[in-house]
């Protein structure tokens, strides 16, 4: 398997790397991790993430697609693999930019855990107030 395209997702703690093949068949192979898209995210909501910049784009579906991804939860993987297919896919064909800019793909969602600070219970609340 001859690697054309590679690029980097994030959110919060999660990273992906996204490698692009050509395609073998005629659906995209997606592999997470050694495992399959349905063996990685069990649930349909999360496996319709990783999948949406595919359905937004025609040549989606001329590629397979291998991902190795750490950190975070599973939304936060999910979200940070669906950017890294959207930043590869951009690479693969310009022409795509825009249907995938639109959709806010591309866009990198920075926000992160706010640090708990000392003297309180969480990063803002407080202890409870007692008059007595």
């Amino acid at each position: 398997m001859e690697t054309i395209i590679n690029s980097v997702g994030r959110r919060k703690a999660a990273v992906a790397r996204v490698y692009l093949f050509k395609a073998k068949g005629t659906n995209p192979a997606i592999q997470i991790n050694g495992r399959t898209l349905e063996q990685y995210f069990p649930v349909k909501e999360l496996a319709a993430k990783v999948t949406d910049p595919i359905q937004t784009v025609e040549d989606g579906k001329n590629y397979d697609f291998k991902i190795t991804v750490s950190g975070g939860g599973l939304k936060g993987q999910a979200e940070a693999i669906r950017m890294g297919i959207a930043r590869a896919l951009v690479k693969g064909n310009a022409d795509d930019r825009k249907p995938l800019k639109d959709r806010k793909f591309l866009t990198r969602d920075s926000r992160e855990v706010e640090r708990k600070k000392f003297g309180l219970r969480k990063a803002r609340r407080s202890t409870q107030f007692s008059k007595r």
